[in-house]
């Protein structure tokens, strides 16, 4: 893997794993007589209509997720000195939620508390769940507390958002194509929306969330996919999906092997039922079961995880 993958947090051939890397002479056979027809009841399903290509059960996901949730106590009250004790106290119940708990940082004007989370967790649930069970053991603890409304989620990464979007940018020019003028028909399929402010966040009524993903999805057996027509169709089928299911592409590169996305998503939306969207509704566009049984996703911010080590750390 080269240095700049490792940076970056994957390594597309291993991160979806499922197969390994296939001849590249023979390009899959792209049909054009299935156009991505999406319709808008499947945004929250991931499109998994009778006709899905991809479902949940026969995917093998590579996942680097971590969800931040903060939230502050009614105004005119402060938090107990015992929050962050209790908070660890109910490590075990989240778990059973699928989050597993990796910082805690508690004053009395807040609480911040940082997890590990499965691709099946959306922002909505994480927030539910983390606030009505810290809530809870609180009131079991003789220490209850009324969380404000004004709560916060942010999606975070070992990388920051300039970064991914950086690595994404760079694809063409780090594959080190034979002949420039292929090169430069690629860079066609790379596509940077920068009236997509992933630093600005999904207002709610429930509070403020920055959910950014960073997915890829690969070609099946690593074939290479060289027909333009053909990767233009998957570059418009990727803004299509987006555009039906609510969501936000910030980067987008189309390269014959694999595709990357830095994507805002739909708060309601688990990173599974956003990378299925993708996976099903380019795979229609394509005409055929194109991608590896898998996708990596991550998450990302304008922060990266030491700022949430160091501030756990010094509390």
């Amino acid at each position: 893997m080269k240095e700049s993958d490792r940076k970056a947090g994957i390594s597309v051939s291993a991160s979806c794993g499922t197969s390994p890397q296939g001849s590249k002479a023979d390009p899959p056979e792209i049909r054009n007589d299935a156009p991505c027809r999406l319709v808008r009841q499947e945004r929250k399903t991931g499109g998994l209509t009778p006709s899905a290509f991809y479902i949940p059960h026969n995917l093998t996901p590579a996942c680097c997720l971590r969800y931040d949730w903060t939230g502050w106590p009614t105004a005119g009250t402060a938090l107990p000195p015992q929050t962050a004790a209790i908070a660890h106290d109910v490590a075990g119940l989240w778990k059973q939620d699928g989050l597993r708990l990796l910082e805690v940082h508690a004053t009395p004007e807040k609480v911040q508390l940082l997890f590990s989370v499965t691709p099946q967790t959306s922002p909505v649930f994480f927030c539910t769940r983390v606030k009505g069970r810290l809530q809870h053991a609180l009131r079991k603890k003789s220490a209850p507390v009324d969380f404000s409304r004004k709560v916060s989620f942010r999606s975070l990464g070992e990388n920051i958002t300039r970064e991914v979007q950086g690595y994404l940018r760079k694809q063409v020019g780090k594959e080190g194509f034979a002949d420039p003028r292929f090169e430069k028909v690629m860079r066609a399929f790379t596509v940077v929306c920068d009236n997509v402010a992933l630093a600005a966040p999904s207002e709610s009524n429930s509070g403020r969330y920055w959910y950014n993903l960073h997915l890829v999805l690969v070609v099946a057996n690593r074939f290479r996919i060289t027909n333009p027509e053909k990767l233009g169709q998957l570059r418009d089928a990727a803004f299509a999906v987006a555009a039906e299911s609510g969501y936000r592409i910030a980067a987008l590169s189309v390269m014959p092997d694999h595709v990357h996305m830095a994507v805002q998503g739909d708060i309601e939306c688990s990173p599974e039922i956003i990378a299925l969207a993708f996976q099903n509704g380019l795979a229609r566009a394509a005409g055929c079961r194109v991608w590896q049984d898998g996708y990596y996703v991550g998450t990302f911010s304008e922060y990266d995880l030491d700022v949430i080590r160091r501030i756990a750390g010094e509390s």
